[in-house]
């Protein structure tokens, strides 16, 4: 789904120019010398504990969901499927990047007649709760995807395209008002994706980079504070979309500049082959 947000979001996207000092950071920063990749992959080990949370509690959502439709309980389903969410959302900077086909088979938009925006269009666009084969398959995929999630190798370096990806994609499209109109939660999926990314860099990448560049640390935390800030408002009218891309852009920028000192490289905004 996150490429697919990409093209949206990058065409005719243009960065806005860097000021002079801050370019002058990031150039003179980006020659440190690498950090050992083992410590990032325990870090990136040490990260699956949440990952699977995440993706428990998407599953469990869901179930719940399936169950409030057979009883026929609307607000009880909306309130299930909401909740699903939250775990989806946050696990983002994995789905993509490791699981493309379950990625799309669990969340495909803006062309979604099945999976969470399929359900999504009866529940909430409809008011019915008539989409059990629906539900039924979206357990099912998410069962899959908790399954593979306990043993697929986590790829320090995949993880941290997926962030870089993820970060654009929030200051893109979903910036322009989001994934999940019919249910009026779009700001919360940003939400859940600031919190997912703030979850992944701190527990991976954070101590790695302050090891290898003290300041590019700082500046990583405060732009990630600075977008979680950002979407943490009231309501999707509230939202400065302006700033968020602004955001966004600045957090990407400290994150390719990071890269080659704890010993990965530029991350890419394109999905990669599965290693």
């Amino acid at each position: 789904m996150i490429n697919d947000h990409i093209r949206m979001a990058g065409a005719g996207r243009q960065f806005l120019p860097w000021r002079t000092v801050f370019l002058c950071f990031i150039i003179a920063t980006t020659w440190i010398p690498s950090a050992g990749a083992s410590s990032l992959d325990g870090a990136a080990e040490r990260y699956r504990r949440y990952l699977i949370d995440d993706i428990g509690r998407a599953l469990a959502g869901t179930r719940t969901l399936r169950e409030r439709m057979e009883a026929r309980d609307l607000d009880g389903a909306k309130r299930a499927w909401i909740e699903a969410r939250v775990g989806w959302e946050r696990s983002e900077v994995f789905t993509s990047g490791f699981v493309p086909e379950l990625d799309q088979l669990i969340d495909a938009w803006p062309n979604a007649t099945y999976g969470f925006h399929g359900i999504e269009a009866k529940l909430f666009g409809a008011n019915r709760t008539d989409s059990h084969a629906e539900t039924d398959a979206l357990i099912a995929h998410l069962g899959d995807l908790y399954t593979q999630v306990q043993v697929i190798p986590l790829s320090p370096q995949r993880l941290l395209n997926g962030i870089a990806r993820l970060v654009f994609e929030i200051g893109g499209n979903k910036a322009d008002g989001g994934e999940s109109r019919l249910s009026g939660t779009s700001l919360n999926d940003m939400q859940s994706n600031a919190d997912g990314i703030e979850l992944a860099y701190r527990i991976i990448f954070s101590d790695a980079v302050e090891a290898a560049a003290p300041q590019l640390a700082a500046a990583a935390r405060a732009a990630i504070d600075r977008l979680k800030a950002t979407v943490r408002i009231p309501t999707l009218r509230n939202l400065d979309s302006e700033k968020l891309r602004i955001e966004s852009e600045a957090l990407v920028a400290i994150l390719r500049s990071a890269a080659p000192g704890i010993g990965l490289e530029t991350p890419t905004l394109e999905e990669i082959t599965p290693q």
